[in-house]
């Protein structure tokens, strides 16, 4: 059954205190995306500030189920909206909600976004009609990178598979596609198509939070692959991942209450803050009588157990975030060089990534990605 490649652990007492992608990578600050269109494929999108205001990057959204394509918008939010709205906004969001801390390496990049499915369900052939629909549009919106943070039913031969070979002939178009691998290294690796497919750049991921002095490896999917390919090319960060959280949902009012009282000054602003929120959470309603040390104390519990790190974002994990971190250097590159092809992009990625020491291949593939050392060639490759 195709997912969404994410997965949520178990809670944790890490502190939010943990820097931005952009502070946790070398990047070049005077690339952002602009001038280039990038697709986004998954189960449902939401049309996020970060992506709309001061004015909006949206060009079209189109669901493959229904064959509706709409311009700069997408539908209400709702449960299916939660997964696209993440990638895309950690890829091309402008942090617009936290004052630009939260934004991707993409910030001023255009997107068009295309639902293939539900949070219920991703059909295999849903995502090849969603690749084919990006073809069939690529001239009209400008799409040169495509990313996708879902994966198909089933291994097969990108020989015989469609949706590899869909893959396979958007890099031909002139695409740059990039996938998530999945998360399945701690239950047997299965690298699924499209991330299967030998032109697709795919991504698995790893942890920089755990010590300044070395990296572990996140359970990412690994090949080699039912034809002998090594995948995955390249690794990001995977975990404690900045993420928005999907605005008008009981969530969103959680998450803003539990802010509110993290942040609030004194006593008295507490229990006002729980009066006005009464209903949010019962746990909280049950103790509003109580001691204000308590109340802190759960507030302050809940608070790192759901990975809130402001009022309008959480941290997740999962390789669905490492990829749109690549396909956001993607889009940094060809802003800096244009006229690069898709094999000609994946060429420099690869050389300019570095292996973590200690760490199988198999796992990494040619390493981590350097987006200020691929920006750096790609401004080479142009003179």
């Amino acid at each position: 059954m195709p997912h969404a490649l994410h997965s949520v652990p178990p809670p944790s007492a890490k502190p939010p205190s943990i820097r931005p992608i952009p502070a946790r990578l070398e990047i070049d600050e005077r690339v952002t995306g602009r001038g280039v269109t990038i697709g986004f494929l998954d189960s449902g999108f939401f049309a996020h500030a970060d992506l709309v205001e001061p004015e909006s990057r949206i060009l079209a959204h189109h669901d493959v189920l229904t064959d509706e394509t709409t311009l700069r918008g997408t539908p209400p939010p709702n449960a299916s909206s939660w997964h696209g709205m993440m990638t895309s906004v950690v890829c091309a969001g402008n942090g617009h909600l936290s004052g630009g801390k939260y934004r991707g390496l993409a910030p001023d990049a255009l997107v068009v976004l295309v639902k293939v499915g539900s949070i219920q369900r991703i059909q295999h052939h849903a995502i090849r009609d969603g690749i084919r629909w990006a073809i069939a549009h690529r001239e009209q919106y400008g799409i040169r990178v495509l990313n996708i943070s879902c994966g198909g039913d089933y291994e097969e031969s990108y020989l015989t598979d469609s949706l590899s070979r869909a893959a396979e002939d958007a890099v031909r178009a002139g695409i740059v596609v990039v996938a998530a691998v999945g998360n399945s290294g701690r239950h047997g690796s299965r690298v699924l198509p499209p991330a299967s497919a030998p032109s697709v750049i795919s991504v698995g991921g790893f942890d920089d939070t755990s010590n300044q002095n070395s990296h572990s490896m996140y359970h990412s999917s690994h090949g080699p692959t039912v034809d002998g390919l090594q995948k995955p090319e390249l690794i990001a960060q995977a975990i404690w991942v900045a993420a928005p959280v999907l605005p008008e949902t009981p969530t969103a009012r959680h998450v803003e209450l539990l802010h509110a009282l993290a942040n609030a000054d004194g006593d008295d602003a507490v229990r006002e803050l729980l009066r006005d929120g009464a209903g949010i959470d019962p746990e909280l309603d049950a103790i509003a009588g109580g001691e204000a040390y308590l109340i802190r104390s759960l507030v302050e519990l809940k608070y790192r157990d759901q990975k809130i790190v402001s009022g309008h974002y959480k941290h997740v994990d999962g390789t669905s975030f490492a990829a749109p971190i690549v396909s956001a250097v993607v889009a940094q590159m060809l802003e800096a060089n244009p006229a690069l092809t898709p094999p000609q992009v994946k060429k420099i990625l690869i050389d300019t990534a570095l292996r973590i020491p200690g760490v199988e291949v198999d796992r990494q593939g040619w390493g981590v990605v350097q987006p200020a050392r691929a920006v750096a060639r790609a401004l080479q490759a142009r003179l």
